[in-house]
């Protein structure tokens, strides 16, 4: 069974003492309906029993009357807000629709409720409330300067009332916000009672010895206290008026939560605390004698009163960099307490009241250049009766050139407008920067490159595969992730330059060639390189060929020492045999040299350059043990043998039909499809009288390139094995090394 909601008899007094309070205030600016329509909707939803009291067991509606009457007295605003407060619970319960209140009562209050709603599904993402970002966002996203007004009214209103509450958890957390996120709005508001209140009972709920301690300190009433500040006041009011100044002086108390954040900056006790009283000296003063006047009421202030030279601030010589201009002196008063002065004159006052906030900066409130000019209109606007009929119309245009994001723990960051998701991931950092492959924005997959919207909530996606690359350096807005993303490459680029080198190195062990640094220098430079650091990042990403490289090393390395038969010449893939030098009369005699396995008395071996096989046209070459080299006609290092050493080639040829096996190395390239590899090597298993003996693939941006090395019989074999692997589909290339 539903249990009915029951106001208790002290609910309904104040309720009904709020409601008439609040209709004489705003009556005038009622039209025609309102009341009987407002009446009817708040009675509707009280009898179909949808109202729920709140973590502490206060009733939501006594809370709207209690928030619309502060919105009233305090802030000043009239119908529209007051309507949107008190029909807020019933858009939160879902009893009526923004829909239909904007048919009921208007734009304006449906668009206030709609900020409010906005707002709530804020706080759903469970954000980090403690950060200047998520304030911006707040206000970002309440459309509605009116919405963040009743917000700081709300809180005002909700910490007067959870004094006595035994819920001390959500005590603390509303505290909390009330300190971090409304206190400041206010401040930047100028609404200086609302927010001096909020860090009081923060103060007093959050650590309420401390509270209570400085409390105690301040056992003087206000009235004693106000009489202070006028004993204090007098003399000096006599003496500028003596001196011909038009001014005027505002005195003010620290707060409790003032004098606690002094105690705690300063690391002292309460007596430590210089200036618990302060005042402010305004001159009326021309521009161009406004340091003249200010260091005189300086010099009349210091010859009444003790200063504290350590306790000087001029900023009237060097004003800070936001603009704010003032002189700060503290002296030491009558009852010997240290009271500070504020010197400056009309213009800097209004320049650190409504410039760019310069003032709001100095109490430790940071924002937006931006943002503080226009809450500073907002606070001009509620200065003026004038102002109060421009805000129904008022309406934000903040931050078109910045969004904030979520991140899935609630933490808010600020990034630039057109910040993608790898602006973000490296905003976290550099290691999630650098596997980056996308995230999911609201739960829903997206790419890195995707641009960010201001309530977003991202959750970057990374795989240990991923690498950085350059065209990323397009793709991010902010400088913070271009250089994170530079440091990354050039990282990557060392890193694949000692692989690259390590894995010449290997090549070249086993090619049983001997590699010198002088001679590999000079090998770079012939190959078109300018920078060593090119030349090994091509060869770590595939696009150079490490066999091309090795040859054109032979080839310089043979260029500064003799051939011989015994030295490992360079590989014939991209060589082609001048016929020129095959003249006959080159050779040592006509007598033909027959390659036979079975050939005894004669020591002859394959040479490793171009690996001949039965059927390719050979010569031999004696080398200087002796023994004798076999070299294809089309090798690359035959015509420089024939040229140099004509007398030590012999002719050769194979004797009949050759049984033995040869190994060769086929080059392939082609696209690095799914299964491509198996199809090649499937082709070969077939063929009972060839045998695979190893394979090397690398692969680099969508394409393969490797060598197989193949044992078989002549050349009619091979032949046959070429045009079977070029049928392979996604095969581009297939030639023999």
């Amino acid at each position: 069974m539903t249990v009915r909601f029951e106001f208790t008899s002290k609910e309904r007094e104040q309720l009904l003492l709020l409601y008439n309070k609040v209709k004489q205030e705003i009556g005038s600016s009622l039209l025609a309906g309102d009341e009987e329509k407002m009446r009817q909707y708040l009675s509707g939803y009280i009898e179909q029993n949808q109202i729920r009291r709140d973590v502490f067991g206060l009733n939501p509606m006594l809370l709207a009357f209690q928030t619309a009457f502060l919105v009233v007295e305090e802030i000043g605003l009239k119908r529209d807000a007051v309507l949107a407060v008190l029909l807020h619970p019933c858009v939160e319960d879902g009893y009526l629709t923004i829909d239909a209140i904007r048919q009921e009562f208007g734009e304006s209050v449906a668009r206030i409720l709609h900020g409010l709603q906005r707002i709530q599904e804020l706080y759903q993402k469970n954000p980090v409330i403690e950060t200047e970002n998520f304030r911006n966002l707040l206000l970002s996203f309440a459309e509605d300067m009116r919405v963040i007004l009743i917000m700081i009214a709300d809180r005002v209103n909700l910490m007067r009332q959870i004094r006595d509450t035994k819920q001390t958890d959500a005590q603390r957390e509303v505290s909390e916000e009330a300190a971090y996120l409304y206190a400041p709005l206010a401040h930047k508001l100028g609404l200086y009672k609302l927010k001096s209140e909020l860090e009081d009972l923060s103060l007093k709920y959050l650590e309420h010895d401390a509270y209570y301690h400085i409390k105690e300190k301040l056992s003087e009433t206000k009235k004693s206290r106000d009489a202070y500040i006028e004993r204090f006041i007098q003399p000096i009011s006599e003496h500028l008026k003596a001196a011909g100044l038009s001014f005027h002086i505002k005195g003010r108390t620290k707060s409790i939560h003032s004098i606690w954040q002094k105690m705690k900056k300063q690391k002292c006790d309460f007596e430590g605390v210089y200036d618990l009283f302060a005042i402010r000296v305004i001159l009326d003063s021309p521009v161009e004698k406004e340091k003249m006047h200010c260091w005189q009421v300086y010099s009349i202030v210091t010859d009444m009163y003790q200063p504290n030279p350590k306790r000087l601030r001029d900023w009237l010589s060097v004003p800070k960099s936001n603009g704010y201009e003032s002189l700060h002196i503290t002296v030491l008063g009558p009852e010997q307490k240290w009271v500070e002065v504020q010197i400056r004159t009309e213009r800097m006052d209004e320049i650190a009241e409504r410039g760019v906030a310069a003032h709001w900066r100095y109490k430790g409130v940071k924002g937006e250049t931006g943002l503080d000019e226009w809450l500073t209109n907002i606070r001009s606007m509620l200065e003026t009766a004038d102002g109060l009929e421009a805000m129904d119309q008022f309406k934000m245009d903040l931050y078109e050139d910045e969004v904030f994001v979520f991140t899935p723990k609630g933490d808010l960051y600020k990034f630039p407008k057109g910040a993608t998701v790898l602006d973000f991931a490296y905003h976290i950092h550099s290691k999630i920067g650098n596997a980056c492959t996308g995230a999911r924005i609201n739960n829903k997959v997206v790419p890195l490159r995707q641009i960010l919207q201001s309530g977003d909530q991202v959750d970057i996606m990374t795989s240990s595969t991923q690498k950085p690359r350059r065209e990323w350096l397009n793709i991010v807005k902010t400088s913070r992730a271009k250089s994170k993303i530079r440091l990354a490459l050039k990282e990557t680029q060392v890193k694949e330059g000692l692989f690259a080198k390590e894995t010449l190195e290997r090549r070249f062990k086993n090619r049983k060639v001997e590699m010198e640094e002088s001679t590999m220098q000079h090998v770079i430079k012939k190959m078109g390189f300018k920078e060593t650091s090119d030349f090994y990042k091509q060869i770590a990403d595939g696009t150079l060929d490490v066999n091309q490289v090795i040859d054109k090393y032979v080839e310089l390395q043979q260029g500064e020492q003799p051939v011989t038969g015994n030295n490992i010449a360079q590989s014939a893939a991209d060589f082609v045999l001048d016929n020129s030098q095959l003249s006959t009369n080159t050779y040592l005699s006509d007598d033909v040299l027959v390659i036979d396995r079975n050939l005894k008395g004669i020591d002859y071996q394959l040479a490793r350059c171009c690996q001949p096989i039965y059927g390719d046209k050979v010569f031999g070459f004696v080398t200087v043990s002796g023994g004798i080299k076999i070299h294809r006609e089309d090798c690359p290092n035959a015509p420089e043998l024939k040229k140099r050493f004509g007398y030590r080639v012999v002719r050769a040829m194979w004797s009949g039909k050759g049984s033995s096996q040869y190994s060769i190395t086929l080059r392939v390239i082609g696209n690095d499809d799914i299964g491509i590899v198996n199809n090649l090597t499937s082709i070969i298993s077939k063929d009972e009288k060839l045998i695979l003996r190893s394979i090397n693939i690398d692969s680099h941006d969508g394409l393969f390139s490797g060598n197989l090395v193949v044992m078989l019989d002549d050349t009619s074999r091979l032949e046959s094995l070429i045009k079977k692997l070029r049928t392979v589909k996604g095969v581009k290339q297939v030639s023999r090394i």
